[in-house]
């Protein structure tokens, strides 16, 4: 539990129901309104830590049956929660800002990408705003860069935002696209700033549909907010592709 104040509604209901962390809670709110994670989905949870997007993310998937994994990244060595998760459940400890995306997609069925990522990924807050939201906005960054390929970001005006990296081929791996499937959804945290409104205007060339929200679990002290970005259009970042 992060040291913001006395456990509230969403920490108790965590520990009753045997979720590792309460930000379960904001995954199943995404999953009520937005329907990202369906049965069968190859899923991608960047910033996997503690574990609780692993439990939500494998119930989503439905029976054992019905198929579909869930691969959790973190920097952090992240055991599969026993409770809510099974086989389909892996993780694998690596920095997923020098993680080549050919490794990546290596991870997803039949290396074929992923149907579904989620971004949860966070840096280690300073306390200074300005300092804590660029930091944010570099994961968020690198988050939309391995989904989509930086390829299809190479062909956006992105005005004032900072895509420094972004095309270092050590850091991404061949520009074939991103790990994100066509039609794929992705979701992303990021800290309130000015900057994030360059996100969504990004993401709606990309996306069907991109839109924000915060979640009911999120601590009222809290700056994050999440873009939620569904249906990648079809040749993203592909062009290359014959």
């Amino acid at each position: 539990m992060s040291g913001a104040g006395a456990p509230d509604f969403f920490y108790r209901e965590a520990q009753r129901l045997g979720y590792v962390a309460r930000s379960a809670f904001k995954l199943f709110q995404m999953q009520k309104q937005y329907k990202l994670i369906k049965p069968g989905s190859s899923v991608l949870d960047l910033g996997c830590a503690p574990g609780a997007w692993l439990q939500v993310a494998c119930q989503s998937l439905g029976p054992l049956k019905t198929g579909g994994v869930v691969v959790g990244i973190d920097l952090k060595k992240v055991k599969v929660p026993s409770l809510y998760c099974d086989a389909r459940v892996q993780t694998v400890c690596a920095d997923v800002m020098n993680l080549p995306r050919h490794q990546v997609r290596a991870l997803s069925p039949q290396q074929q990408g992923f149907s579904v990522i989620l971004s949860d990924m966070c840096p280690l807050v300073s306390g200074i705003n300005i300092k804590d939201a660029a930091l944010s906005a570099e994961l968020g960054m690198r988050a939309l860069d391995l989904a989509v390929g930086s390829g299809a970001l190479s062909d956006i005006d992105t005005n004032d935002m900072d895509r420094e990296g972004l095309s270092d081929g050590s850091a991404s791996g061949s520009n074939d696209g991103g790990v994100l499937r066509p039609g794929g959804h992705l979701v992303i945290k990021l800290l309130e700033s000015e900057d994030v409104k360059e996100f969504s205007g990004i993401c709606k060339l990309l996306f069907r549909k991109a839109s924000w929200l915060r979640p009911k679990a999120t601590r009222s002290s809290s700056r994050e907010i999440y873009l939620i970005c569904q249906s990648l259009l079809p040749l993203v970042g592909t062009k290359s592709t014959p």
